[in-house]
């Protein structure tokens, strides 16, 4: 299989990585809340009685965990049920420069699968622990989402769409998000992510008149 050519990835999609690592290395993996362009939703519409937003690395391990542990609850609970909108917001910590690849190979694949590609790439952090290069794992996800090496390199190239991304990522650091994952119900962050917590804080919002 062909790598990605990072030579071509560090003036372009990796540029902004870099650029912005400096920012990324506060967060740990472990404000406010406004609309930004390019939010990914599920559930309810917008104007929901109950929104939740998530920050998210695809390269941050708790964020994994929780995409492992937790969304299955979630998603039946809430999302599938349409009780809340959830809405999916871009952020950076480890590895930055594959952060940005996996979240433009998830926007190129289109929206019915960009989730499915999140997910895919979280998940696939036990192969890099294993040995497995990164780009090897996301080469594979984009192929299954049907990119092929062509469609691949040109959407980790894209410049318009990593100029689209530094944007949301600029806005999350403007609401004072410095840690993955991190959620917000109604505006207010939630400190605890666990299952309990999460679903304590949606229910008392759930049952407000």
């Amino acid at each position: 299989m062909p790598e990605f050519k990072y030579a071509a990835m560090s003036r372009r999609a990796a540029l902004t990585g870099v650029a912005l690592a400096s920012m990324a290395l506060v967060a740990g993996c472990g404000g406010g809340d406004a609309a930004t362009t390019g939010d990914m939703a599920l559930g309810a519409a917008e104007g929901a009685k109950v929104t939740v937003v998530e920050y998210a690395s695809v390269t941050c391990t708790h964020c994994a965990e929780w995409q492992r542990d937790v969304w299955p609850q979630f998603k039946a609970k809430y999302v599938d049920t349409n009780k809340v909108r959830y809405v999916f917001r871009e952020y950076l910590t480890a590895m930055p420069d594959v952060g940005v690849a996996g979240f433009l190979i998830a926007r190129c694949a289109g929206d019915d699968k960009y989730f499915d590609v999140v997910h895919q790439i979280m998940a696939s952090q036990a192969e890099w622990q294993a040995g497995v290069p990164p780009r090897n794992s996301l080469f594979r996800i984009a192929a299954a989402a049907g990119l092929n090496e062509q469609a691949t390199q040109a959407c980790v190239t894209d410049k318009d769409a990593i100029k689209a991304f530094e944007q949301r990522f600029k806005a999350a650091q403007a609401a004072g998000i410095n840690s993955t994952p991190s959620f917000l119900i109604n505006g207010v962050k939630v400190a605890d992510h666990s299952w309990d917590s999460l679903s304590a804080a949606i229910d008392a919002e759930l049952a407000k008149a």
